[in-house]
């Protein structure tokens, strides 16, 4: 349900970028208004914790590219976590990277 909301909210605005990640998490990400933001669930209740590292080319508001690295973990039940949170962002040039493993 987080993920739809992220979603129509990102496709209202006209800058959906759905991250690919595991089948355990489900991310979506969106860059505009001066910020940037990832916010990402765990949506498989019985896949153990997830450990994430995420990449993202975003275009800065003074004309340059950068790319914001990080990585992140979600236990089962975790939902609409922000992991990623920026400012001085107009765009972003690439969809957000997330790849993630279970941690057991």
């Amino acid at each position: 349900m987080n993920r739809l909301k992220i979603t129509m909210l990102a496709l209202l605005t006209g800058y959906a970028l759905p991250a690919a990640a595991a089948e355990a998490v489900s991310c979506g990400g969106a860059a505009m208004l001066g910020g940037a933001q990832l916010n990402c669930s765990h949506v498989q209740p019985k896949a153990p914790p997830q450990f994430c590292t995420f990449s993202w080319a975003l275009h800065t508001m003074a004309g340059d590219q950068k790319i914001v690295e990080g990585s992140f973990s979600l236990p089962p039940g975790a939902s609409n976590v922000q992991v990623y949170q920026g400012s001085g962002f107009d765009s972003a040039l690439s969809n957000p990277i997330v790849i993630c493993r279970g941690s057991h």
